[in-house]
């Protein structure tokens, strides 16, 4: 997919994942619409990617995302590609999970992903086409201990991608879903519960510009499934997910980053 004069969206834009991947598109010759909460960040950012534009949008109201496609629509007239990476942790044993944390998470992670996916897609079937790239993780690819809530959003939001991939493909619309691992960002000072520890599995934390290449990767090439790695590569379901990240489950031996918990520590 060429991006010259593209129009995209990128959600969770005002930090770490989100806004590498606004400036690598718009290094690209994108014009990006730049949606998260915090207003201040998202003009910074506006200010230095000409042609873009900043909208204050919680993805979770859905008033608000109208009103983002609506503003999208009246700037731009169109939009061409979609990238749902607005999301947050919750890093705690399934005995200690509470349900209204689990039930908050998966409103922002699965339910406001396919919101915007759904209020997208008018625009792009009538532009012949375009992408969505939904940010997962790979914590739904294999199990690890403390991380059942985050990793059951991830896989839902893994399963909506595959369905909207297939059942949107007539239109010309690609869905991928990319995969980071532990990433040097904000997202795990901002975790609904839980918190990130370190251990002898321990790898660098990935930069978030990496993350951003996967994503312009799966924009630019359309696969499915999308790893975040060093160059990007489009990867099989089942036992090459198994030969990539290891055996093991979750065990110190196997994993493929620092990604744990402090049972009963909260943030």
């Amino acid at each position: 997919m060429d991006l010259d004069d593209s129009v995209c969206i990128v959600t969770g834009a005002s930090s770490g994942i989100g806004t590498a991947t606004a400036r690598l598109l718009a290094s690209r010759g994108a014009k990006v619409v730049l949606a998260a909460r915090r207003i201040d960040r998202l003009e910074t950012l506006a200010r230095e990617l000409p042609g873009s534009m900043a909208f204050q949008t919680d993805v979770t109201i859905a008033a608000q995302v109208e009103r983002l496609m609506d503003r999208a629509r009246d700037a731009f007239g169109t939009i061409d590609v979609v990238v749902n990476n607005a999301g947050q942790g919750l890093h705690v044993p399934l005995e200690q999970l509470k349900a209204d944390d689990f039930r908050a998470v998966f409103e922002l992670n699965v339910v406001a992903p396919l919101a915007i996916m759904q209020a997208a897609l008018p625009m792009l079937r009538s532009g012949h086409g375009g992408a969505i790239v939904n940010v997962s993780s790979v914590t739904s690819l294999r199990t690890f201990p403390g991380l059942g809530g985050y990793a059951a959003t991830k896989s839902a939001l893994n399963m909506i991608s595959g369905i909207a991939r297939l059942e949107w493909a007539e239109s010309g619309i690609t869905v991928s879903s990319v995969y980071p691992s532990v990433t040097a960002s904000e997202f795990h000072d901002r975790l609904r519960a839980g918190h990130l520890v370190t251990g002898p599995w321990s790898k660098q934390p990935d930069p978030p510009e990496l993350v951003a290449t996967a994503i312009l990767f799966a924009v630019q090439h359309g696969d499915e499934h999308v790893l975040v790695a060093d160059p990007p590569r489009a990867i099989q379901l089942g036992a090459e997910v198994e030969s990539i990240l290891g055996t093991g489950r979750g065990s110190a031996g196997g994993s493929p980053a620092a990604i744990g918990v402090v049972p009963g520590n909260r943030s």
